[in-house]
Parts: structure tokens; C-alpha cells; sequence
């Protein structure tokens, strides 16, 4: 196997039992609900990324609360020379500062939306979302390593 290395930071955003998800229209996770975060730029910090991806997803201004941990996903997916991608997520607790402040700008994403945590799985949502509510049921990130060798992009 050969593996296409992702690394980003994603804000794990809950209120009244209700996560706060985007819709992906792109890459292994389409058509699933993902967590609003994505790719470090270069010369951008952890804390810069958050905040940018999570207003160019969501159109919300957060508010770090803490960091949470990191988990890595291994998932089949053809891309460029690469059979699977790993991705390594830096999961932080985020809360919205107010209200939606501005037009989305996300090239992979379609608007976002309130779950109910009850409702999450993994036909609807991709593995970070499965670990946020892991998270949120146990108020704890165990440090694993998933490898989802069954995983099907949702058509």
C-alpha cells in the first residue's frame, strides 16, 4: 500500500447533542458529513488553519477551547500514484462566537448543518465525525490508529 499523507486541524463544534458538520462534495468522504477544518497552509499555524477553515466552511468565527488529540484514519482512495490516503487530524473543541458572518468559500464542501450525535455512522459520515462523537459520548480521544479497509466512497 501506498499511502497520500493529509494532515489537517478540524474543530469539534456541539451544542444541545447537536455536532456541527459540513457537507463534502469531494474526495474519499463525499457525500458524508465531515467535521469544518481542512489542510495547515504553509507558513500558517494550527490555531490560524482553524479559525480560517472553519469561517471559509461554515461562515462562523469560533473560539478555541481546547485541544483535544490527534487521530489518524487510513481509508482506500485513488489518488495520484496512491491506493489509500492516511489521514492525521488534530481535533480541537471549538465553540461559534456569534452569529454567521460571511459567504462560504469551500471548494470541497456544500454548506453545513446540526446533527443529532444519535444519528451518526459511518454510512453518513466520515471517520472524523465517528471520532468526534466517540469523543463527545465518552468526554475522551483514545489514540488510535483506524484503518477502514472496507471504506466506499458514497455515490
Amino acid at each position: 500500500m501506498k499511502y497520500h499523507r493529509h494532515l489537517g486541524v478540524y474543530g469539534i463544534c456541539c451544542q444541545d447533542n447537536q455536532l456541527l458538520v459540513v457537507h463534502k462534495t469531494d474526495g474519499p468522504y463525499r457525500n458524508r458529513f465531515d467535521l469544518p477544518g481542512g489542510t495547515i497552509e504553509r507558513d500558517e499555524s494550527i490555531i490560524q488553519a482553524i479559525y480560517r477553515e472553519f469561517q471559509e466552511e461554515t461562515g462562523f468565527v469560533i473560539n478555541v477551547n481546547h485541544n483535544i488529540g490527534v487521530s489518524e484514519f487510513i481509508v482506500p482512495y485513488s489518488l495520484r500514484d496512491c491506493s489509500h490516503i492516511q489521514h492525521i487530524a488534530i481535533l480541537l473543541e471549538v465553540s461559534l462566537e456569534g452569529s454567521c458572518e460571511s459567504i462560504l468559500i469551500s471548494d470541497d464542501t456544500a454548506g453545513w448543518s446540526w446533527i443529532n450525535v444519535d444519528e451518526i455512522g459511518e454510512d453518513n459520515s466520515s471517520p472524523l465525525v465517528q471520532a468526534a462523537k466517540a469523543y463527545l459520548e465518552t468526554d475522551h480521544l483514545e489514540w488510535i490508529s483506524v484503518t477502514y479497509d472496507n471504506w466506499k466512497v458514497a455515490e
